[in-house]
């Protein structure tokens, strides 16, 4: 799946929670709340495949699913450049996390970042809409 996809498709999700959680008349704290991974597993089991298992993606106590994915990341299914010959398809603004190699091209690996599942930081960047927090994300239209 292209990252382009998996974009799209995550943001429709996310915003068919959200749109539930809004007629329901939750508050910002209480929409936040919920994207608790442990929640979420009960509540949202579809969201995620990682919650079929269930598995968290990253290895912290207090994992909050709102983000998913982080604001920093960057990608373009076509490249972003290129490096030793290998096309980059993904990367960090904040230089977090590392670089990997797969089937020719380069990604970006986020396995040991959290900082966009801590409820702080989701705080200081939440908006009900997704697609606005994530904007810089992808180098072509989303």
């Amino acid at each position: 799946m292209s990252y382009k996809t998996w974009f799209g498709n995550h943001a429709d999700k996310h915003k068919k929670i959200v749109d539930k959680l809004v007629a329901k008349r939750y508050t910002k704290e209480q929409i936040i709340d919920y994207f608790d991974f442990d929640n979420m597993v009960k509540m949202e089991n579809d969201f995620c495949p990682l919650y079929k298992e269930p598995v968290k993606c990253h290895d912290m106590e207090s994992l909050n699913c709102y983000l998913c994915a982080c604001p920093h990341f960057r990608f373009n299914d076509e490249g972003l450049g290129a490096y030793n010959e290998l096309k980059i398809l993904s990367t960090c603004d904040i230089n977090n996390g590392e670089k990997i190699s797969s089937k020719g091209v380069i990604h970006h690996s986020c396995s040991k970042c959290t900082a966009p599942h801590h409820k702080a930081y989701i705080k200081k960047t939440f908006d009900l809409d997704w697609i606005k927090i994530m904007k810089k994300c992808s180098a072509d239209e989303v």
